[in-house]
């Protein structure tokens, strides 16, 4: 585990490197012009003196490469520098905003991989039968809609409609604080929409996991010996057929984070998705750099993860091979 740690923490290296780099690049060819997106409508009167100014002052005028080099020596020391447009220091944005995204994620991961799984399993334990072509109808509908569509959905219905569920934010409008009710009823809309746009992909690994466990000699030897139905499909097919899930875990991740960005600009949640908005919008490239690192590190983390799970998981496979 410790050998396959350390390979896949080598190679991560040049990734990031790669990344960071690209993310210099990108945001040099972007027609968006930070000096204005800094000076906001103060731009529109200044002169070209001024503004050349604060170009200067801004570095905007130096080549995009020796901008990458600057922020990541600056980085490795542990200075991922200011946000010129949020006007306040990367790891404060980060830390203040971090811990809304992650909740999110969590919260909207756990919730797809339990309901998925269910669904999964009610589906395969009678291929072809009404709920199974029921569930996988779902599925495929749910998969095709576009996330933000969903999010709107859920919006008009459950906000606007019904007003069950507050439409965004954290907190309601007139409060001063932050408490575990007003959080946990406005997490339920964004969280949910997260779930479902994942919940797809969870249903169908499952359904087709578990229907292949059934059909082989193990879970046939079981039903022989007289065991009960609901063992036979707990104990032993989903056992089994929870494996190829555990891959899932890890490529699902980039997903999770570009739909985590679209629902948290639905529903106005603090979390990192609108200081990527602006900082992609204003290129501000130290914000733009320091997420895109951290969101590529989230991606390498799962395929770590869910390299790890199968490992453990499976017998058949050594994690000295991997």
């Amino acid at each position: 585990m410790a050998r396959l740690a350390g390979r896949r923490a080598l190679f991560a290296g040049p990734v990031l490197l790669a990344v960071t780099f690209g993310v210099f690049a990108i945001a040099a060819a972007s027609p968006f012009d930070p000096v204005k997106a800094y000076a906001g409508t103060a731009a529109l009167g200044a002169d070209q003196e001024t503004l050349d100014r604060l170009r200067a002052n801004l570095g905007v005028d130096e080549p995009f490469w020796a901008r990458w080099w600057d922020w990541l020596t600056a980085a490795l020391g542990g200075d991922l520098g200011h946000s010129s447009v949020l006007r306040q220091p990367v790891t404060q944005v980060i830390g203040e905003r971090l811990v809304w995204s992650a909740l999110l994620c969590a919260v909207a991961f756990a919730v797809a991989v339990l309901l998925g799984t269910v669904l999964g399993v009610l589906a395969a334990r009678r291929p072809g039968s009404l709920p199974d072509r029921a569930v996988t109808s779902l599925a495929y509908l749910l998969e095709a809609a576009p996330v933000f569509w969903i999010a709107l959905l859920a919006v008009w219905l459950f906000a606007l409609q019904w007003d069950l569920l507050p439409a965004g934010g954290l907190t309601d409008t007139a409060s001063e604080h932050v408490t575990f009710g007003q959080v946990a009823s406005h997490l339920l809309l964004p969280a949910g929409v997260l779930a479902v746009s994942q919940l797809p992909w969870f249903t169908l690994y499952v359904r087709q996991g578990v229907t292949d466990a059934l059909a082989e000699d193990p879970v046939r030897g079981a039903r022989a010996r007289g065991l009960a139905e609901h063992t036979v499909l707990l104990g032993h097919a989903l056992r089994s057929g929870l494996l190829p899930v555990l891959t899932l875990i890890g490529s699902r991740v980039p997903e999770l984070i570009t739909g985590a960005l679209l629902v948290e600009t639905v529903f106005s949640w603090p979390g990192i998705a609108a200081a990527t908005v602006e900082a992609a919008t204003a290129v501000d490239f130290p914000l733009l750099a320091a997420l895109t690192t951290l969101a590529t590190a989230a991606v390498l983390l799962g395929n770590l993860l869910a390299d790890l799970l199968y490992g453990l998981f499976d017998p058949r496979v050594k994690l000295s091979d991997m």
